[in-house]
């Protein structure tokens, strides 16, 4: 049985679940489990990229509810948070604390500005480069912040389910 007759065949309980781990926001999860059967590996990331795109504001905030700040790690054991950890690895080991200091303070200057934490898909991603992309989004409006944070968390959504789709 291949990796998709299973992400096919789970019980739609245990995939929302796991699909949850990818992107905290019901609709998101819903909408890809909701799209079975799928033809193939390629099929299941455009329709989590499509349901990704068509999530709503309050929907994407739900999606952002679950992921910590930037720089911080995230706590628990769950595969979320162990995602996020390997996520902000290269970027947790990179920094000199005069980075690590103005990251904290260019997260509390984008939450007071833009009402929510500072995503980014940090992957591979340094703090330096990181704080670098914080400090230019600061000038952004509502509108293309709220573009840039949406497309954000499509790709760490769609990161998250290559890992699921490995693990089966």
């Amino acid at each position: 049985m291949g990796v998709v007759d299973v992400f096919n065949a789970l019980p739609t309980e245990r995939l929302e679940e796991e699909l949850l781990a990818c992107c905290a926001a019901p609709a998101w999860a819903g909408r890809v489990a909701a799209g079975r059967p799928y033809a193939d590996r390629a099929a299941i990331l455009a329709s989590a990229d499509a349901a990704s795109r068509a999530l709503s504001w309050s929907d994407v905030l739900l999606g952002l509810s679950a992921h910590p700040r930037i720089g911080e790690r995230a706590a628990g054991e769950s595969k979320e948070a162990a995602w996020s950890r390997v996520e902000q690895s290269a970027a947790a080991v990179s920094a000199d604390e005069e980075t690590k200091a103005a990251l904290i303070l260019a997260n509390k200057e984008y939450e007071a500005r833009f009402g929510h934490v500072f995503l980014i898909f940090a992957s591979g991603r340094t703090q330096a480069e990181i704080l670098a992309v914080a400090r230019e989004r600061l000038g952004n409006d509502d509108a293309g912040e709220r573009a840039i944070v949406s497309d954000e968390l499509r790709r760490i959504a769609r990161l998250r389910l290559e890992r699921v789709l490995d693990a089966l």
